[in-house]
């Protein structure tokens, strides 16, 4: 099971990069070759029976696991830590904010800032996939991505606040209220990201994103009036809280990966996968958060 970002299910903590708990094999009695006494082995739902060997055999930053208990490591410098995550992501979403700000103040509401942020957005998503298929992580692309994806949020921010006042500004208390709530409700244990969990997740997300793909289509060509799925109306509200709930899905699938990038040994690097897969959640939050924003003001 892999997360839904992009970055982290092709790069991130998954079991391709041979971190610790990602592919056990399993011996009889259901214990993992090699996890013995590994108290973040056992349980883990991303485990994947019969991928063969034991991961930290080969992991320099693996944990002796011998007599049941991980020994100190000896490079401990060279693993990535929470504190990693949180400066990484503060300096990705700080990218975002003031390529927002900057877009608001110097690019006034026209045709052709919107052809601007369109571009930007283009430019986001080509830098996000090239991110997602290198094999590490790179802080200037990522950072690039985050300022293109900051021009663009600051344009159609400056739009919606044109039109609804104060509408940006309670998408990002939204935004904060969702992604808060999300993380109280994982680290209180209310919801286990499990095999199952995920599968029935991303199926969902899977089939929200091809009707929205056949909604754009048919809106392209002029056989959905006023947006269709997408409309301002109710349905366009129905839509929209399913996706701010599928956000928060994500989101609880990125606080799994990167828990257990941690508690595995990844290394430091990964902090900037971990900061660029929570930024893009966050995005794909406020957005749908500032159309339910716009819904619920109305036409004043």
């Amino acid at each position: 099971m892999r997360s839904s970002n992009p970055v982290f299910s092709r790069r991130g903590f998954s079991r391709d990069n041979g971190y610790a708990g990602f592919n056990t094999a399993p011996q009889a009695g259901g214990a993992a070759v090699g996890t013995q006494g590994n108290p973040y082995a056992t349980g883990n739902p991303y485990a994947q029976p019969g991928a063969g060997g034991n991961p930290y055999a080969q992991n320099p930053y693996a944990q002796d696991v011998q007599h049941g208990a991980p020994q100190a490591p000896v490079a401990t410098g060279n693993r990535m830590t929470m504190d990693d995550v949180v400066m990484r992501s503060a300096m990705t979403l700080g990218t975002v904010v003031v390529g927002a700000v900057l877009a608001w103040a110097l690019l006034p509401v026209s045709s052709t800032s919107y052809g601007l942020a369109i571009g930007a957005a283009l430019i986001a998503f080509v830098l996000a996939m090239v991110q997602s298929f290198k094999r590490k992580a790179s802080p200037a692309l990522i950072l690039s991505y985050a300022a293109f994806e900051g021009v663009f949020l600051g344009v159609i921010s400056e739009m919606f606040n044109s039109q609804w006042s104060g509408a940006p500004f309670q998408a990002v208390l939204g935004t904060m209220a969702v992604s808060g709530a999300t993380l109280l409700v994982y680290k209180a244990g209310w919801v286990r990201v499990t095999a199952r969990y995920a599968r029935i997740g991303m199926t969902i997300a899977l089939a929200f994103v091809l009707v929205m793909a056949v909604n754009l289509l048919l809106v392209v060509f002029g056989v959905a009036e006023d947006g269709g799925l997408r409309s301002m109306g109710p349905l366009g509200a129905i839509v929209g809280i399913l996706a701010i709930v599928l956000g928060a899905f994500f989101l609880t699938l990125d606080f799994k990966q990167i828990e257990d990038g941690i508690a595995y040994g990844a290394p430091r690097e990964e902090s900037w996968l971990a900061a660029f897969g929570l930024t893009m959640t966050l995005v794909w939050i406020y957005i749908e958060m500032l159309r339910l924003v716009a819904i619920f003001s109305g036409d004043d």
